[in-house]
């Protein structure tokens, strides 16, 4: 430092670190993002190639995707179940120009990367995001939520207010749930309705995409490393966990942030027990809030998804368990997802912890917690 030079006081201290900590970190995600967005336009590139030309695609045929994701997840290669192969497919065919972006050592792979642009509905050249754009400044879930719009005038209309507003991928979503595009091109004054739109907009963070549900499992990270919601909520999570192991009500503990694909979207179960006694398994859902319909929802898509997908033919109904809290206020509901049996129904009931139970140790923990805080 010169004499010339400032020195720093010790506000000026903690400001110049927490800069260089946002720079350097929205750097690492930037960098991050792009090889998940490249490598998944690759991916793409390769099925394609493979359906056209590949030597022994006879064999496969409609099964292609269906082998493909069996013998990828052999191999360790992470998202890649059939329905993410099929978006890769569709991310590639709708993104050609992705192929400006990609590194040299990639671009001699590909001597039919543009072809499929030239066979696609487009839009004008001033409407269409430029590739480094693409890649830079879109997530690969925002790129998802835009692929699956078929009409290209669209898409670009959703890509230039993401861009202009920096939504987040729930922002995306909201929008294009609204029909934002249909009413844009209803309203007399597209400008006013715009300026009011990105008003309320949501904004995505720097540290977002890191918590993108494809960044970490790209990275390998465990999803209950970067998916909790509060250091409050995890600690109760904790204590809940050893709560139930050790009512000896019959709890096997199988997972924590189970992460599961419903559609296009990602849910994630705090806690999935089986019950060696019920013989089913038991999802709980923990929510630093008061009680609202929409967290019952929530927990009965999980429940009737595990239904569906997990149930085998000797285990019983799964059961859910919502835990939502206020202050020192706890309340209990059970979703029973439509079981009619009331031989279980009986047996559900005496076998799992009575409410009143769960009630007492939750407000506990709630003002343990708290005390450590």
């Amino acid at each position: 430092m010169t004499a010339k030079q400032e020195r720093l006081d010790f506000v000026a201290l903690v400001d110049a670190i927490r800069q260089v900590h946002e720079h350097l970190t929205a750097q690492a995600g930037r960098a991050v993002n792009v090889s998940l967005t490249l490598r998944n336009w690759l991916i793409g590139f390769y099925i394609a190639e493979f359906e056209l030309h590949g030597a022994d695609r006879a064999i496969y045929g409609e099964r292609l995707l269906e082998e493909l994701s069996s013998a990828l997840r052999k191999v360790h290669v992470s998202s890649s179940g059939r329905r993410q192969l099929y978006g890769f497919l569709a991310f590639y065919r709708a993104y050609p120009q992705i192929v400006r972006s990609l590194p040299a050592q990639f671009r001699h792979l590909l001597p039919t990367a543009a072809r499929p642009e030239r066979k696609m509905r487009t839009v004008s050249a001033q409407l269409k995001i430029p590739a480094k754009d693409l890649v830079s400044r879109f997530s690969y879930s925002h790129l998802e939520q835009l692929v699956v719009i078929e009409d290209p005038l669209k898409r670009a209309f959703y890509e230039i207010g993401c861009m202009r507003g920096n939504w987040s991928v729930r922002e995306l979503k909201r929008q294009i749930g609204s029909l934002y595009f249909e009413r844009s091109g209803l309203s007399q004054n597209k400008e006013k309705l715009a300026e009011l739109e990105q008003a309320g907009a949501e904004q995505a963070e720097t540290k977002l995409a890191i918590r993108d549900p494809y960044i970490f499992e790209f990275l390998g990270i465990k999803s209950r490393e970067v998916m909790r919601e509060s250091d409050l909520e995890d600690a109760l999570l904790d204590k809940l966990q050893d709560f139930l192991l050790e009512l000896g009500h019959g709890f096997c503990f199988e997972a924590r942030q189970k992460r599961i694909l419903i559609g296009d979207t990602h849910g994630f179960v705090d806690l999935v027990f089986y019950h060696r006694v019920l013989k089913c398994h038991v999802l709980v859902e923990l929510k630093i809030e008061a009680f609202t319909h929409e967290n019952l929802g929530q927990l009965n898509t999980y429940v009737s998804w595990y239904r569906k997908h997990i149930m085998t033919d000797d285990d019983n109904p799964p059961v859910g368990i919502l835990l939502c809290t206020q202050k020192d206020h706890a309340l209990v509901e059970y979703a029973l997802a439509g079981m009619d049996n009331r031989l279980f129904v009986s047996k559900y009931q005496l076998e799992l912890p009575r409410k009143e139970e769960i009630q007492r140790f939750l407000e506990a923990k709630m003002r343990e917690v708290g005390d450590t805080r």
